[in-house]
């Protein structure tokens, strides 16, 4: 491996150390952003870009489910629900011949907006 110069170091450093000041919360709204950026990106990016952005949104939304099913999560039932009828809406998008690429964004961006709060 080729050790960083000082210069490359300096960016990592900087992401870390704003990722140490985030709430979980707040890292959690971050990968919903991360994903909807790849989103947006795909739409110029061609089909290699787009099938990319599908399956990480896919996995995304996946993982959401998983956890929002799991009987030990704290959220009140209710809420945990709601949840995983959007996460059920996003995957069953994720997996349509032609997905809704601006359902898709909408749902990321009410998810990161929530968790910023």
């Amino acid at each position: 491996m080729i050790p960083d110069t000082e210069a490359q170091a300096q960016p990592r450093q900087g992401a870390a150390a704003y990722r140490r000041r985030l709430s979980t919360k707040q890292m959690e709204a971050e990968v919903f952003a991360r994903a909807n950026r790849a989103i947006r990106d795909s739409r110029n990016g061609g089909p290699l870009a787009h099938a990319r952005a599908i399956a990480d949104n896919r996995r995304l939304w996946d993982a959401v489910q998983v956890a929002v099913v799991d009987p030990t999560n704290n959220l009140p039932v209710e809420l945990r629900a709601r949840i995983a009828g959007v996460a059920m809406a996003v995957l069953r998008e994720c997996g349509a011949e032609q997905p809704d690429l601006d359902f898709i964004a909408e749902m990321n961006d009410h998810f990161a907006a929530a968790l910023w709060r």
